[in-house]
C-alpha cells in the first residue's frame, strides 16, 4: 500500500438539531472539528414517518386505478 495516499481519520464532533452531540471517526475536516446537521433521523420525515400526500394532477391517479382496479383482486 502506498504511504500518505490516504485520508487522515479521525475523531470529529456531530451536532444533531436537537442539541445532541456525539463523537465519530471521519475523514471530514480536522480532529475535534464539528458538523452541525440540518436534517437529521430525529426531524427528517424518511425516519420520523412524516405525512405524505399523492396529488391527483390530471387525474393521473384516478386513470392508473381505473385502469389496474382488478389487479391483485384489488377493488
Amino acid at each position: 500500500m502506498k504511504k500518505d495516499i490516504h485520508p487522515d481519520y479521525h475523531m470529529i464532533k456531530v451536532a444533531m438539531t436537537d442539541g445532541t452531540v456525539y463523537e465519530t471517526r471521519s475523514t471530514y475536516g480536522a480532529e475535534g472539528d464539528t458538523i452541525t446537521l440540518d436534517i437529521d433521523p430525529t426531524t427528517h420525515p424518511a425516519w420520523t414517518g412524516g405525512s405524505s400526500n399523492l396529488m391527483d394532477r390530471g387525474g393521473r391517479v384516478s386513470r392508473f386505478n381505473e385502469k389496474y382496479k382488478g389487479f391483485l383482486g384489488k377493488k
